[in-house]
């Protein structure tokens, strides 16, 4: 196959993927279905939380680090989903990243949160993130499989999403240090 040939190929397929996705979405996971309503409360209340609870005199390094974790989260699960270890099958719309309720919000907001609690306590920030990624691997996303909003496939399981959990929430804070290391 040339070149251009597979060009218009994947352009046809992303075309036909695209229009199944949104007749899909019209369809199951519509502003009618109560998984919607799920999937927006999942985004929306998690920010309103971080609104009341945020430190405001150091906002932008916890922000830092609470982007980080969600650019990452986000590419993260763009990978898994595109070679489907796990599909979450109600979103916000066709359109986005099918998670990203969870990872622009709900996982960026919770580990946010234990950074900012961790820093301003003198609290080990490795122990924490092993027990919220526990929480959020073992405890959410069993109860997303429960409710169908989430299915594993080739193997995946929340194991992995308890370590995928941990290596973002360190890279991220790797990261934020070093980040606030230069600042100084």
């Amino acid at each position: 196959m040339e070149y251009r040939d597979y060009w218009n190929q994947i352009s046809e397929k992303t075309e036909e993927l695209n229009s199944l996705i949104s007749s899909y979405w019209s369809q199951y996971s519509n502003l009618e279905s109560w998984q919607f309503w799920v999937v927006v409360s999942l985004l929306v209340l998690p920010l309103i939380l971080l609104c009341f609870t945020i430190d405001q005199k150091r906002i932008f390094e916890i922000f830092f680090f609470g982007y980080t974790v969600h650019v990452i989260w986000t590419y993260a699960d763009i990978v898994l989903e595109r070679y489907s270890f796990f599909i979450h099958t109600y979103f916000l719309t066709p359109v986005l990243p099918y998670a990203l309720n969870m990872t622009a919000s709900a996982l960026p907001v919770g580990f946010l949160l234990l950074y900012q609690y961790c820093t301003n306590n003198k609290k080990n920030f490795y122990l924490y993130t092993l027990i919220l990624s526990a929480i959020f691997a073992f405890g959410f996303a069993t109860i997303e499989v429960r409710l169908g909003l989430l299915e594993f496939n080739k193997g995946m399981n929340q194991f992995y999403i308890f370590v995928i959990d941990i290596v973002i929430a360190y890279i991220s804070y790797w990261f934020t240090m070093i980040v606030r290391k230069f600042r100084q």
